[in-house]
């Protein structure tokens, strides 16, 4: 069963690429995603059993990876039949000249995402850190082209910087592996294997010195590919020039993939005795995150960069609040899934905007009730939840991280972070209440009933969930989320 969710999509996207009927590429790839989601959700009831000596399995975080996952592609996947269809050729203003995009062929597109939700799937059943750091290099390979598909020289500029910065990434992060497994082989007398379980289960033999050098490379490794600030230059760039149906992909699933690696690691340094240590570290990070997203959020002239840069402010709220632990650790997991699906939702709306106005600058985008009226309550809606607005889950989470770090006495972490969250509130509601109020430019067509059923339906049932998570926590997903936290010594 688990081998199935990996290969239903490979063999869809290599079927979609020998296919020379786009119908077929459409139901391919809408039939995967279904067919995913479905073994997904089963798994919930039937866990499966894991393979190959425990290389491959599904523990409570690779689960919470995955149905994320899945979900967003499920959404995204019926977004992008739809996109697909509008999006032969398009003209649009950007900052300084006209540009016609051509895109890269429709059968690459399609097979390269459902590429990317196989290397995603591969990395949530890993559990093995040799596995682990193939599944994070083969998102990186397979979202590519992705990135790549309006076939510009800004496009080719983010795609080049993408794969050269997440590279160094992914080769200090393989330095990081090296560190562990002499980690592992040093500390006692028989060496332990690099499966996650077993690492946590010898944590006190493995070597303290080399595991602190292991945990630092991987941070910084996989950081990269997660956007934390200082390694996140690539983010801003490759979200912005991508389809806004694959931005909401990179930033709602593949930053959780990169995650997954650093909570393995962190694990083992939880169980070996070094959370504190690691914790600091983490707390650092997201901080510096928060600080350069707060920065370059304020008077943002391009709105999908703006996402973008939210994106690396809350993988820093996720990083504080593993860091912090206890309390903490289920406001991050909270975190996980309420920016997850509100991040998608945004840049979904997002290509809405972008199909209608031909342009991504914000000044040049405004009367969005008047013109796209679902779309512009979408795009208000999410905007007040990825701030942290009640009652979207997202204030419950970031409120979570607020009260567990001044209940244990870490005032200037506490003060920092929220300060930070209001300078990014303040710079979100001048750009967004701009663009959503006032009198659109003459010219621009109205076109509230043209919009298509699959443009608007996926961003609004992700808007859904996130409110009812603001209002009310199933106890069984609540009781999930508390057995990931014990997973780091949370509670």
């Amino acid at each position: 069963m688990l081998l199935a969710l990996i290969f239903i999509p490979f063999l869809a996207g290599v079927l979609s690429l020998v296919s020379r009927n786009a119908s077929l590429r459409y139901f391919l790839l809408g039939t995967a995603a279904v067919l995913h989601f479905i073994l997904t959700c089963s798994f919930w009831f039937f866990p499966p059993a894991a393979l190959f000596n425990n290389w491959l399995g599904l523990d409570r975080i690779g689960q919470l990876i995955l149905s994320i996952t899945s979900g967003l592609f499920l959404g995204a996947g019926f977004y992008a039949i739809s996109y697909l269809k509008n999006e032969k050729h398009q003209q649009i203003k950007d900052f300084q000249e006209d540009i016609i995009f051509s895109n890269v062929p429709e059968a690459i597109f399609i097979c390269c995402m459902l590429f990317l939700l196989a290397s995603m799937t591969f990395l949530a059943l890993s559990q093995h850190f040799g596995l682990i750091w193939v599944a994070i290099e083969l998102t990186t390979l397979t979202s590519a082209p992705l990135i790549y598909f309006h076939r510009h020289h800004r496009s080719l500029e983010a795609t080049w910087k993408y794969l050269m910065i997440c590279s160094v990434g992914i080769a200090i992060a393989l330095l990081g592996n090296f560190f562990l497994a002499v980690a592992a082989s040093t500390g006692g007398e028989k060496p332990v294997s690099l499966l996650a379980g077993e690492l946590v289960k010898y944590a006190n033999v493995l070597n303290v010195k080399w595991l602190k050098a292991a945990f630092i490379f991987i941070l910084v490794g996989y950081g990269t590919k997660m956007g934390l600030a200082p390694m996140h230059t690539w983010l801003p760039d490759a979200h912005s020039e991508a389809p806004s149906v694959i931005s909401s992909l990179l930033s709602g699933a593949m930053l959780n993939c990169a995650f997954l690696g650093i909570f393995r690691t962190f694990q083992v340094c939880t169980a070996a005795g070094l959370g504190d240590f690691a914790g600091d570290l983490l707390i650092a990070l997201g901080l510096v995150s928060m600080l350069v997203a707060a920065v370059y959020i304020i008077r943002q002239a391009d709105y999908k960069r703006m996402l973008a840069y939210s994106s690396v402010e809350h993988m820093g709220i996720v990083a504080i609040g593993l860091g912090l632990g206890k309390a903490a650790v289920f406001g991050s997991m909270l975190h996980l899934v309420n920016h997850s699906l509100t991040k998608a939702a945004l840049f979904l709306v997002a290509g809405n905007i972008l199909a209608v106005y031909k342009t991504k600058r914000t000044n040049d985008v405004q009367g969005m009730f008047k013109v796209i009226p679902i779309s512009a309550f979408l795009w208000l809606a999410g905007i007040l939840s990825i701030t942290g607005f009640p009652p979207f889950g997202t204030f419950i989470s970031e409120f979570t991280i607020l009260k567990a770090g001044i209940e244990q006495g870490r005032f200037f972490v506490s003060g920092a972070y929220l300060v930070l969250l209001v300078i990014v509130f303040i710079g979100f509601a001048t750009i967004c209440i701009r663009m959503t109020q006032g009198s659109p430019e003459q010219g621009i067509e109205k076109v509230a009933l043209k919009q298509r059923f699959l443009s608007v339906v996926p961003p609004a049932i992700m808007i859904l969930l996130i409110l009812v998570l603001g209002l009310f926590i199933p106890s069984t997903f609540r009781n999930f989320l508390h057995d990931i936290c014990m997973l780091v010594g949370g509670n």
